[in-house]
């Protein structure tokens, strides 16, 4: 593919993380199987701690406002009061993790307990973040230009730090000026780009967005944001009339920064 220019109003970069920074195959064949392996052993070691606790309740609301949008999920409702029987109740957020897991779901409850599962995963060695052999070369290059870089993912902050800071090329949390998840809003609404403009002080024109996500860039591009569309291997397939209205790239590589040397 060509080089693609950015405009020169771009101030801030602002980076999804799967299919963008980071391959599918690492999010779906090493962290998520991870959860699945080690989530019961978790919750039995961690569920007296104050974290555990905390997690456990935001499932719960979760669950209570998935009843009230009348959406599916598992018929027991987490409880997590002196009364329950631990194991039972242990086996209920089991269930419904899984069950949030299964239909790709990107609440708040489940990303939060996914980013402290990973924590010890990373700290202990047995992950690293997995980086496309472009993204770091390319952040430097941008930064040296006077461009602030920040990521937006799904995955909560815990885990885009995580993920950056255990990562193959070492802790790179340097290069990055903030990071942003689903608290801020949603990533197929146009206000949560709104309110990531307003956090980071610049106007939604000012920011170019890279995603693989077209639901995403739609997203964007209604708030006024710039935005690429990264195809990586494995991403989700295009349709025609999506890559006639976007800006395609295949590596960090090819962006061009229109009015800087």
């Amino acid at each position: 593919m060509a080089t693609v220019s950015i405009p020169a109003c771009t101030r801030s970069l602002l980076l999804d993380i799967e299919g963008t920074t980071t391959p599918i195959t690492f999010v779906k064949d090493i962290l998520f199987p991870y959860i699945r392996e080690h989530l019961e052993d978790y919750l039995s070691t961690h569920w007296e701690e104050d974290e555990c606790k905390q997690d456990v309740h935001l499932l719960k609301k979760q669950i209570e406002e998935d009843m009230k949008q009348n959406r599916s999920c598992p018929v027991h409702a987490v409880d997590q009061t002196v009364h329950t029987d631990e194991e039972k109740a242990i086996r209920e957020v089991v269930e419904n993790v899984l069950w949030q897991m299964a239909a790709d779901r990107k609440s708040t409850a489940l990303k939060q307990l996914q980013g402290h599962m990973w924590r010890s995963a990373y700290a202990s060695g047995r992950i690293k973040g997995e980086l496309y052999h472009d993204v770091i070369p390319s952040i430097r290059r941008w930064k040296g230009q006077g461009l602030k870089v920040y990521i937006y993912s799904s995955g909560s902050v815990e885990a885009q730090k995580l993920l950056f800071g255990y990562s193959v090329e070492g802790d790179v949390l340097d290069l990055f000026d903030g990071h942003f998840d689903t608290t801020i809003g949603a990533k197929v609404e146009g206000k949560s780009y709104e309110r990531i403009a307003e956090r980071i002080g610049c106007q939604p024109e000012e920011i170019t967005f890279l995603t693989d996500v077209t639901r995403e860039a739609k997203a964007a591009e209604e708030a006024g944001a710039n935005v690429v569309v990264v195809v990586r291997p494995g991403n989700m397939e295009l349709t025609d009339d999506e890559r006639a209205h976007y800006n395609l790239i295949t590596s960090f590589n090819q962006l061009e920064l229109t009015g800087r040397v």
